[in-house]
């Protein structure tokens, strides 16, 4: 399943944390995606998936919980890659669905990220359920929600410049460099480097 081994995936955050447990979990989810790798990240991924499908159960109609889940079982397929990352990848696409059935908005914006990037880069039909129309539409809803996100921007653009739309591409890409960085994120300012690295590769 190549297309799962080289993602860049979504620099994510749940939006609003309604207690302590779920804040540790997303503030340990994030030193684990961006801190950790190997067998060593994919461990930790797995234990933190355990724990974030607990934490579903307790709560199986909150949405920000279920972002949570979302979030960590995609981070956990990228990492796994291959076929056994398919079954990760359902199950994200599912928890995030009902995530935003429950919240329109999915989290500012944030579970249209996630669900547009498994869209985007997981196998199609009959594979998996990869399809780049419905990533499309997600990726621009997340934009159409946080319009100054640095992420929604950054990652649409990646989404246009793999379609072949180049000046589009440009066009969010510098959005994304003067996006606004979310209180309590300092992922986001790390993804603006990012997405001013690619603007300059791409310009």
């Amino acid at each position: 399943m190549t297309p799962l081994l080289g993602l860049i995936w979504v620099t994510v955050a749940v939006a609003q944390m309604p207690d302590s447990t779920l804040f540790s979990l997303m503030q340990r989810w994030g030193n684990v995606e961006y801190q950790m790798q190997g067998d060593a990240q994919l461990k930790a991924f797995e234990d933190l998936a355990d724990e974030a499908d607990a934490l579903a159960r307790s709560q199986p109609g909150n949405p920000h919980v279920l972002t949570a889940q979302g979030v960590v079982l995609a981070s956990f397929a990228k990492a796994k890659g291959g076929l056994g990352a398919l079954d990760l990848a359902k199950r994200a696409r599912t928890v995030l669905e009902k995530a935003i059935s429950l919240d329109p908005q999915g989290e500012s914006g944030s579970a249209y990220v996630t669900l547009g990037a498994l869209y985007q880069h997981a196998p199609g039909w009959p594979i998996a359920f990869g399809d780049s129309d419905k990533a499309r539409e997600l990726l621009h809803k997340a934009v159409s929600i946080r319009p100054d996100g640095i992420d929604t921007n950054f990652y649409y653009a990646q989404f246009l410049e793999e379609q072949g739309e180049a000046a589009e591409a440009l066009t969010y890409a510098k959005r994304a460099v003067d996006g606004q960085p979310r209180a309590g994120r300092p992922s986001d300012e790390a993804l603006r480097q990012e997405a001013g690295r690619w603007l300059a590769e791409h310009q």
